[in-house]
């Protein structure tokens, strides 16, 4: 700060007159600090970080082929990318902020779009200026996180506070007229009694400084400016169109003839009886997600064998991310006032307009879809939807590459909601031979394909599976490209478990799924579901680069592992496995006629003998527990060996050692390494 002066020579030149200035100090956190970074930007400085970056970048991405405006003309394109690869968050709000201000809207109005308050049911706010937010939150999805942003658009100036308030405002006007807003008071020795009015910003709340008519609006004043310059009340309740609460009976699948049990899919899906008993029971009951211990020794999803029936788990090869030291968690129970999981469907991919067709869209509460909501919409008029098939009978990159190319044709014939559904097996071609597609592989074609040609933003995908079941798999799909989510087989388990009243246990596991998917969000430090949606704040363990840059581009995967044709090998066996279930080896018995022998227990919670592998077996923690109590060396070693030598279950497991100055690749037990001193 002491060196800005002379950095900045226009600073110090008399000829240089400004009525204003904005300055930031700040260290680097989470970017490599570079001149190019370096402030002052050209219309925002901001304290704090925009947890959703990853999100907002995808988002504006996708849209920038629908981009129009009468004011750039043909000219747009000489802008694109708005934002270029490698910028901190705050060069990037800079750009979007400048490039909406260039395209027609005021600064203020800008800034609301970008940085909204939280509006939601409960807050107590005027119906003009709800339907403002309502409105654009279809047109922008928040720039969320911690935020204080002082902004300008060269003839005013102004600032606005994030929707949590987690980075401190206040500011200052003095009788002669001077204004300061800082992050803490008394960053300038003004005298008391020069102090005409002073303040803090609230969480969302903005101000403008007007310079022309040198006047201070406040966040009422601009708000309900901006709320009633068009009519977006009407726009919003004319187009808008709601789907939500309808939870009618559901009633568990009997057997017959024609059909498979909701027992026998729950088998060809890899479900266990501690997905039952352990999960989905808990959360029927008591409409809260089961807690356990902290810490996992369970193998990882890519060194498991055959345990839990033999199934891949590819949704398990994705670890959640979440928030750093600088950009604090959300407690998502005490601050659930300002969080939200809405979601639409239909959002138009000019942020430079606004018409009555921007709000044309369908609305949901949630992305947890029960079975009479999914009917609903694949009949809303002015919304055709199609059901593309999860299932392949040849390779899996062909059958890939045609669900994604079937996709992009359907939304070209005019299809806005693409439902992606391994329902119906028996549908399937060559039903007896077919092979599942894992739901978050068919998102992440379907997603690509559609961003690639520019027709992403108002499309949307909903995943009908069988295959989710805990919140965990929700996030997945959700930070990878899904719309909402129907997960017909929890819905129907969870019919049967709560019996006598079924509805009740429906709503519950429903509204556990929404509490957990609110949980994940905030430890990113993310509100709003529109915000986490498609930001992949995924690391990936077990996957193999190829893979990774076709269909999760910018998700690391450090170690490598898998790719697409070991991933159809694992599918195969997976289908060999199924039919050796329906009756031996060669049976030909159709698969309709599978009937569930009992579900494997599992083992992925609790060790069971043959169930997932873990890293703390009875005897392993046995033997540590006596050699400590009794100094048994002996004991101990042999606890070192077994786990050193015996278990698959880490990736450190994975790795081989060689002694120094040796090339046969002798491997020698920790313990022995222990004591030897190397």
């Amino acid at each position: 700060a002491t060196q800005i002066e002379k950095f900045y020579p226009d600073l110090s030149d008399p000829d240089f007159i400004s009525p204003f200035a904005i300055v930031h100090q700040r260290y680097s956190t989470n970017t490599f600090p570079t001149w190019e970074l370096a402030h002052p930007f050209r219309a925002i400085a901001h304290n704090g970080e925009i947890n959703a970056i990853k999100g907002n970048l995808t988002a504006l991405a996708a849209r920038e082929s629908s981009l129009e405006s009468p004011t750039f003309g043909d000219d747009l394109k000489k802008i694109l990318p708005i934002v270029h690869g490698g910028q901190s968050d705050s060069a990037s709000l800079d750009n979007i902020f400048e490039l909406l201000v260039a395209a027609g809207r005021d600064a203020p109005h800008a800034m609301m779009m970008l940085v909204p308050q939280a509006w939601g049911a409960k807050y107590h706010m005027g119906h003009d200026v709800r339907a403002f937010y309502e409105y654009h939150s279809a047109l922008m999805e928040p720039w969320d996180g911690p935020a204080a942003v002082a902004f300008t658009d060269g003839l005013g100036l102004g600032a606005t506070l994030d929707r949590n308030g987690l980075r401190p405002a206040r500011w200052t006007l003095t009788k002669h007229g001077l204004f300061v807003l800082a992050s803490e008071t008394g960053v300038l020795d003004i005298a008391p009694g020069d102090i005409e009015r002073h303040g803090r910003l609230k969480p969302g709340a903005i101000l403008w400084l007007d310079l022309e008519k040198h006047r201070l609006m406040e966040d009422a004043e601009i708000k309900n400016s901006y709320a009633r310059r068009r009519p977006y009340r009407r726009w919003v309740k004319e187009n808008q169109i709601p789907v939500t609460g309808l939870f009618t009976e559901i009633v568990p699948s009997k057997p017959d003839e024609g059909d498979e049990t909701a027992a026998s899919r729950r088998q060809r899906f890899g479900w266990s009886l501690e997905d039952v008993e352990l999960i989905l029971r808990p959360m029927a009951e008591t409409g809260h997600e089961p807690v356990g211990a902290m810490g996992n020794d369970a193998a990882l999803a890519c060194l498991r064998g055959a345990g839990n029936n033999g199934q891949f788990k590819m949704l398990d090869c994705f670890h959640q991310l979440f928030a750093q030291v600088t950009n604090p968690p959300i407690d998502p129970i005490r601050e659930e006032l300002v969080m939200s999981i809405m979601t639409y469907i239909g959002n138009e991919g000019n942020i430079l307009a606004e018409t009555p067709g921007h709000a044309r869209l369908v609305k949901m509460t949630r992305p947890v879809l029960t079975d009479d909501e999914l009917k609903r919409m694949r009949n809303i008029p002015d919304f055709p939807a199609k059901t593309l098939s999860m299932y392949f009978d040849g390779g899996l990159k062909s059958a890939l590459d045609a669900l994604a190319a079937d996709a992009l044709a359907a939304v070209k014939d005019g299809v806005k909601i693409i439902i992606l559904s391994d329902r119906n097996v028996l549908a399937a071609k060559n039903a007896e031979d077919a092979k599942r597609i894992p739901s978050l592989l068919a998102v992440a074609a379907v997603n690509k394909a559609l961003v690639d040609a520019g027709a992403r933003p108002s499309v949307g995908i909903i995943v009908e599976s069988g295959e989710v079941r805990e919140v965990h798999h929700f996030a997945v799909l959700l930070g990878f490209g899904a719309t909402a989510i129907n997960p017909y087989l929890a819905l129907e388990t969870v019919a049967e478990i709560g019996k006598d009243d079924t509805v009740k246990a429906a709503a519950n596991y429903v509204t556990a799924v929404c509490k957990g998917l609110m949980k994940i969000m905030s430890k990113m430090g993310i509100s709003t579901l529109r915000s986490y949606r498609s930001a992949r704040i995924f690391e990936a363990v077990g996957l193999g680069p190829k893979i990774m840059a076709e269909y999760f581009d910018g998700v690391t995967s450090p170690v490598g592992g898998l790719e697409l044709e070991d991933l159809e090998k694992i599918f195969n066996a997976e289908s060999q496995s199924r039919r050796e279930v329906c009756g031996g080896e060669s049976s030909s018995a159709p698969l309709r006629l599978c009937v569930e022998k009992t579900l494997p227990p599992g083992g992925e919670y609790h060790a069971r003998k043959d169930g997932e592998e873990h890293l703390w077996t009875p005897q392993r923690l046995v033997d540590f527990r006596e050699s400590v109590r009794h100094d048994d060396y002996a004991r101990f070693k042999r606890y070192t060996d077994d786990i050193d030598q015996n278990s698959h279950v880490t990736l450190r497991s994975q790795l081989e050692f060689k002694k120094r100055g040796m090339g046969n690749g002798e491997r020698i037990p920790r313990a022995k390494r222990v004591a030897e001193g190397d």
